[in-house]
């Protein structure tokens, strides 16, 4: 697993890396726009205006992090963690008007080109520009990683970008200069509707993140084990997580416990169990739910067993959790997965109902229906 930074470290880490990459890129759009007027190369200013809107994803970022630092208030009891998610929406979209403007500019000049002037020292500026743009894409990205920061994974992945529409003006200022090919605009064509690709495929991830999608499978997995590492706990079920941004998020389980289990050691487990999930993932446990186990006699293991094949052979059925008979009162009850794939889910719950009726008339039987929220 990755080593993550947190709490007030992050935070410093997050805005030192923005200020670098601020100063970075308003240095390479001054420079590029003097080259670009002077060499009157639409894609040399086309990249300069790129840089500026590095430089825009870095100040957005900063404003981000600084928002989403800010301490739970009473209109938002959670804190606002998820500001650091708008950030991230604010920058793909800075990322898409940077790719349509490139994409404007190059098929205009595509349909009316102009005689362009390299010098030397324009080339020897973009080759350093593309340097530059590449180490401190990799150094931002790397940073927003270990960070766990969208926003600047999201401007480390433009700064990168930015470098490929670099590669593409070199590329046509070498064609030009050789074979006297302007074939700039053609080359910015190109590279913009990658930068346009790659600003909805950022947008889509970050408006998943916001509508609440799959939590992180290592996470959730460690999580699974926490729980089951106790002697006590024969299973961890219905763990569900919310995110509240990259530093905090609250969830809940159940784990399935004897029935002999006094309140008093279940409350002790519990909290054992809250602090170890919170110091090694950083989730808070809100609540644990219990399932208590009563598999204590042969008429009762049987009755399981049986089930346990009904639901086993039933490819939409994922997971049965949560079994409890009561032999006096006639009771059974347990919780069923059903895949999302399911057209209608609950009539699964109906049929498996139904043969189990068949099998044992005289019992009450309550089926839950659960979802595979959760690796």
């Amino acid at each position: 697993m990755q080593h993550r930074v947190s709490g007030k470290k992050r935070s410093g880490i997050i805005l030192r890396t923005s200020i670098i990459s601020i100063i970075t890129n308003v240095v390479l759009a001054s420079v590029k726009f003097i080259i670009g007027s002077i060499a009157r190369s639409i894609s040399i200013s086309n990249d300069a205006i790129n840089n500026l809107s590095d430089a825009l994803s870095s100040v957005i970022t900063l404003i981000g992090t600084k928002l989403a630092t800010k301490k739970p208030d009473k209109q938002h009891p959670l804190g606002h963690g998820r500001a650091e998610y708008m950030s991230s929406i604010i920058i793909s979209i800075v990322v898409l008007y940077a790719g349509l403007t490139a994409l404007f500019d190059s098929v205009r000049h595509i349909f009316h080109p102009e005689d362009v002037n390299y010098s030397m020292l324009s080339v020897m500026l973009v080759i350093l520009g593309i340097i530059v743009k590449v180490v401190l894409g990799y150094y931002v990205r790397h940073v927003g990683k270990q960070t766990n920061s969208t926003a600047l994974e999201d401007s480390g992945i433009d700064a990168l970008l930015d470098a490929a529409v670099s590669v593409s003006v070199l590329l046509s200022i070498i064609l030009n200069t050789v074979f006297h090919w302007n074939l700039e605009a053609w080359f910015g064509a190109v590279i913009s509707l990658w930068i346009i690709k790659t600003g909805i495929s950022m947008l889509r991830e970050t408006i998943s993140t916001i509508l609440g999608k799959r939590f992180d499978s290592e996470c959730v997995r460690s999580i699974h084990a926490i729980c089951d590492s106790h002697p006590d706990v024969e299973g961890s079920y219905d763990l569900i997580i919310h995110d509240y941004g990259p530093e905090y998020a609250i969830g809940s389980v159940h784990i399935s416990v004897p029935e002999n289990m006094t309140a008093a050691e279940i409350d002790s487990l519990s909290r054992e169990i809250q602090q170890e999930v919170y110091e090694k993932e950083h989730v808070v446990l809100s609540a644990i739910g219990i399932y208590s186990i009563n598999e204590t006699s042969e008429a009762i293991a049987e009755i399981r067993e049986t089930i346990q094949r009904i639901t086993e052979a039933d490819s939409r059925i994922l997971q049965l959790h949560g079994f409890y008979c009561d032999l006096t009162n006639h009771i059974i009850r347990f919780d069923i997965i059903v895949s999302f794939s399911v057209k209608n889910r609950s009539d699964v719950i109906k049929e498996v109902y139904n043969k189990l009726k068949a099998l044992y008339p005289d019992y009450e039987i309550m089926i839950a229906l659960d979802s595979d929220i959760s690796d």
